[in-house]
């Protein structure tokens, strides 16, 4: 009998967790890649990968079409948002379980999705569409300042930022229209009310919400997360009518098979949705939700995609909590360390660092500021808390700015390390 096969398109962080999960159930995962070298994980867990133009549908019915010589596909999907709708398109030609390409794409659209949210009754911020600067400033006058601009479509805050005056405005409006932004498409811009208020999000499994996390931020402009907590501190009021705005989204865009990440402010108006991403939440939300509730999301999303029964059962119940390292500067990274030092502590889950010393450090105000994350979890919020915050002062690193030319005397600026930058971010 021919081996099964679990065809990943492209990677993620949650990439690895894929490639285990699959292997626990009996199945051959193999990755497809633009480029496969930029997943680390690959070559770390001596996974199959193949190189193929992921943008090309026809190259990827190819690439499964001569695979299965070979294997049995037991399914086709992805952690990736970016080529999501590939995979529904994907699923739809060899008749495998796959999400809907269509409530996919419009999904991806920021813009659409905000007109079926909104024509569904659903609280969304004010917004306009812009496609050249005076349509972004008249649009963000009709709004009132300050508004958030981010492409129509775009993952992980790439290019998202609060502008509070019309300088920073006007600033934001050339990055994103000046080149300097890589747009996968014409050039689209959604101007929206800055939305004022806690962060949550729900993770869901087809029609049942798993979880609601709390997240917060660094400084504005940009939003960088910190820090996640799984769950929520919520009123049972609060945590109802936040799962209750979920499902009424999942109708309003057509989603409800598999994974649906949906994030919120909660504002004066109570819950307003902020985005719906139409697949599983990135790291290191799957792995909260398996020591809050010891439910392996990624597992049960990859039963649902090769035909099985899932099972969303919850196990137990803690408070689980993540801490992201964030750089606060640009320059060289010398040193980072402490990391086994945090991970001996009892409670700390996981301790992860995505680069390593004499790596380049040059911040985009979005994910790939990310340098690694800390994950705790105990049976109460307290605890976690000071478990998280404890790994996280043994955790060290210095960066030596870049040289300013002309201005020798930057090379011996004072250097940062990482409970100095934690005491800033308190600030």
């Amino acid at each position: 009998m021919a081996k099964r096969a679990l065809i990943l398109v492209e990677g993620s962080r949650t990439g690895l967790l894929y490639i285990q999960a699959a292997q626990r159930l009996g199945l051959h995962p193999i990755t497809l890649s633009a480029d496969p070298a930029q997943y680390d994980y690959i070559v770390t867990e001596e996974a199959e990968a193949i190189r193929v133009d992921t943008d090309d549908l026809d190259a990827l019915i190819d690439e499964c079409s001569r695979l299965r010589a070979t294997y049995g596909i037991a399914g086709i999907t992805c952690a990736k948002e970016s080529v999501y709708a590939t995979v529904g398109k994907l699923c739809r030609h060899f008749d495998l379980p796959g999400p809907d390409p269509t409530s996919i794409e419009q999904c991806c659209d920021k813009f659409t999705q905000r007109q079926l949210l909104a024509e569904a009754g659903i609280q969304v911020p004010s917004y306009r569409l812009a496609t050249n600067a005076a349509d972004i400033e008249s649009s963000a006058a009709e709004i009132g300042l300050p508004v958030i601009l981010k492409p129509a479509v775009g993952v992980g805050s790439s290019g998202v930022r609060l502008c509070r005056n019309v300088d920073e405005l006007a600033e934001h409006a050339t990055y994103l229209l000046g080149g300097k932004h890589i747009w996968r498409s014409s050039p689209r811009i959604l101007i929206e009310e800055f939305a004022q208020g806690p962060y949550y999000s729900a993770d869901i499994m087809g029609d049942e919400v798993i979880g609601i996390y709390a997240g917060e931020f660094g400084p504005h402009p940009h939003f960088v997360f910190r820090e996640f907590t799984l769950p929520a501190p919520l009123t049972d009021d609060e945590h109802e009518r936040i799962a209750r705005v979920s499902l009424s989204c999942l109708r309003a865009l057509g989603l409800g098979w598999g994974p649906t990440c949906i994030e919120f402010r909660w504002t004066k108006l109570g819950p307003v949705v902020i985005e719906v991403n139409p697949r599983l939440g990135g790291a290191p939300g799957p792995q909260l939700v398996q020591l809050t509730y010891g439910l392996d999301l990624v597992t049960e999303h990859i039963k649902l995609v090769i035909g099985n029964e899932w099972d969303l059962r919850r196990r137990h119940s803690q408070i689980a909590a993540a801490r992201i390292l964030v750089p606060d500067r640009d320059g060289t990274l010398d040193r980072i360390d402490g990391d086994s030092r945090a991970a001996a502590i009892p409670g700390v889950a996981e301790v992860e660092f995505y680069i390593g010393p004499k790596t380049s450090i040059v911040r985009k105000g979005d994910h790939r500021d990310w340098i690694g994350h800390v994950i705790a979890a105990s049976s109460s919020r307290a605890r976690t808390e000071a478990i998280l915050q404890r790994a996280v002062d043994l955790i060290d690193w210095s960066i030596t700015p870049f040289p300013i030319p002309g201005e020798q005397e930057q090379c011996a600026a004072p250097q940062l390390s990482a409970p100095a930058q934690v005491a800033l971010d308190k600030r």
